[in-house]
This record gives C-alpha cells, sequence and structure tokens, in this order.
C-alpha cells in the first residue's frame, strides 16, 4: 500500500485494524472521564505538561531533572533564562501551551508550523538568527550519547529549495488525504517533518509538538493529560533505531515499523492514563496534604520525606 510517497505494509491488516479502533474507543470512554473528574483532570495536565517538557528537551541533550522543570516553570522570569536548557523549557512550555489552548485555531500550514518554531525557540539566544525560517545549512538527524558525543541517525533534506518543496507538499498531503486514518496520518507526518529537519535546530523538540497538535485536531484531546514525549524517552534508542532503519531506504521507504512504533507508544500512554485516573479517584478521600505529597512524589521519585516537609512547607517530626 502507497500513502503519500511512502509503503506501508502491514503483515496482518486485520490485526492493525483491531488496535485502531481500541485506540479509537477510548475516546468514547475518556469524554465521560471528562465529565466527572475536572480537578483529576487538571491535576493530571500539570503532571504531564513538566514530564512532556522534561522528556523532549532531554531527549535533545538537556540535563535538567523534572523536579527542575517543575521549579523553573513555576517561576519563570524571562531575564533569568541564562542558561540554555532553561531557555529550552521556557519554550517549550510556550509552545505546548499554545497547542493545547488553541489547537481549534490552529491551520496544519507552513506559515503555523513556522510559529511554532518561532515560539519555541523565542527564550533561546543562540538561536534568534533562525526562529522561524528554514534552515539555510545542511543538517543531520544526531544522537545524544551517555558520555556527551554524537552519532548521525541520518542525513536529511537539503536546504533551500528541496526543504520547501518537501515542507510544501508534505502539509498539501496532509491536508488533501481524507481516507487514511488520522493516527496513522498523523505518525507519517512527523516522520517526514523528522526527515526533512526543515528548520537549523529544534526539529526533534517541534515534531513531538506537531505530534500533539496533530492528535488534538484529529479529536485525541487526551493526550494533553498524559507526556507522549516521556514515552518517547523511555524508548529513546527504538525511537531512533525505527526512524533510522527506514531512512536507509529514502527515499520511497517503508514506513511500517515506525507507524506501528507511533501506534504502541500511544497505546501504552493510553494505559498510563487510565492507570493515573484510577488512582486520583481512589485519593479523592485522602486530604488536600496527602493528595500534594502524592503529586509531588510522582514527579520526584526518590525524594526524601526531608525534601517533602520543605517543599510543601511542612513541619519535620520533632
Amino acid at each position: 500500500m502507497q500513502i503519500y510517497s511512502f509503503r506501508f505494509l502491514p503483515v496482518n491488516w486485520m490485526q492493525l485494524t483491531q488496535e485502531l479502533s481500541q485506540l479509537d474507543r477510548f475516546d468514547a470512554q475518556w469524554q465521560a472521564i471528562e465529565r466527572r473528574e475536572q480537578k483529576t483532570l487538571k491535576e493530571l495536565k500539570t503532571i504531564a505538561t513538566v514530564r512532556s517538557i522534561g522528556a523532549s528537551t532531554r531527549i535533545e541533550g538537556s540535563n535538567l531533572s523534572d523536579a527542575e522543570v517543575e521549579v523553573l516553570i513555576e517561576n519563570l522570569d524571562i531575564n533569568k533564562l541564562t542558561d540554555r536548557d532553561q531557555q529550552e523549557v521556557a519554550g517549550y512550555y510556550d509552545a505546548l501551551n499554545l497547542i493545547t489552548e488553541s489547537y481549534r485555531d490552529i491551520a496544519i500550514a507552513e506559515g503555523s508550523i513556522k510559529h511554532l518554531h518561532k515560539t519555541l525557540m523565542k527564550h533561546s539566544t543562540k538561536d534568534s538568527y533562525h526562529r522561524g525560517d528554514y534552515k539555510i545549512s545542511p543538517n543531520r538527524v544526531e544522537r545524544t550519547e551517555a558520555d556527551g558525543t554524537k552519532t548521525t541517525i541520518f542525513e536529511t533534506t537539503a536546504p533551500g529549495w528541496p526543504t520547501q518543496e518537501a515542507m510544501e507538499q508534505l502539509v498539501a498531503w496532509y491536508n488533501s488525504d481524507a481516507t487514511t486514518h488520522p493516527l496513522i496520518r498523523a505518525a507519517i507526518f512527523v516522520y517526514d517533518f523528522l526527515s526533512i529537519h526543515p528548520f537549523q535546530d529544534g526539529n526533534g523538540r517541534l515534531s513531538r509538538l506537531l505530534a500533539t497538535l496533530l492528535l488534538m485536531k484529529s479529536g485525541y484531546v487526551w493526550i494533553e493529560y498524559v507526556s507522549f514525549e516521556h514515552e518517547i524517552e523511555h524508548r529513546k534508542k527504538e525511537y531512533y533505531k525505527k526512524l533510522m532503519d527506514a531512512q536507509r531506504a529514502r527515499p520511497g521507504e517503508d514506513v511500517t515499523e515506525w507507524v506501528y512504533f507511533f501506534l504502541d507508544c500511544l497505546k501504552n500512554i493510553q494505559q498510563q492514563l487510565l492507570q493515573k485516573v484510577k488512582e486520583k479517584e481512589s485519593r479523592q478521600a485522602v486530604g488536600v496534604r496527602e493528595q500534594q505529597i502524592y503529586n509531588l512524589v510522582e514527579l520526584n521519585p526518590g525524594i526524601s520525606s526531608g525534601d517533602i516537609s520543605k517543599r510543601l512547607a511542612i513541619p519535620a517530626p520533632t
């Protein structure tokens, strides 16, 4: 089967259809959850936002933990963002908020994508020269290893007209394809965006923001309450391998394994979200202080009782 310029060749179409149906059926269940769990969802969104920002920036080499990200976004002050990691966190926070608050009004268009890139990079002084503009120099997809060295994953589309044309074609295909399932369409859009790598920097982070935008515009609004980015970070090696394996045969490559990976990530985070909702429901009987402790521990695994006392201003036992 041909989708856009790619081959998509599932071995078992019936199984794929069942998996897509399972993902879609969650929406009906989610609507009921939304109606009864407003307070719970507010807490989940806060946690998901922190985890998404932390994970997506760490994938690209940031060293900030979720706990540090949480403190930073609670005390955002543009004049204090002198560290590049902090600048990237602030930009991701702004872009993610823009998407979750205004996704209905954001068109899948080159102008919108450039604006999101500009928002993502607006706090980064190093990137001021290319914010919101397509790349002017060759770039490549690289993986940051534990020791800080870079490993090339694949080469990308050449700057100038090739990138401009590739983005025009990608956006035109996405907006005109009314037959491909929206989850498969989103997976392929993200894959080709990463393959083009249209901006000088920030493409990885922007690709994950675009995934959230595409999913929310297609009706999968539950995505803002759980971290897709955290799942990618957890499976970082697999993420890069799927990209690299497909890229080897570019152009006209088979993207089946990448699509399956994308869908499996969504299936996993759906299950995580349901579990979190159930846990939150079971905690409704406990007091506000206990709920604050639960939320703090969730964002800071391994936190000591002393640090909990300091963060929540709880008097230490005597």
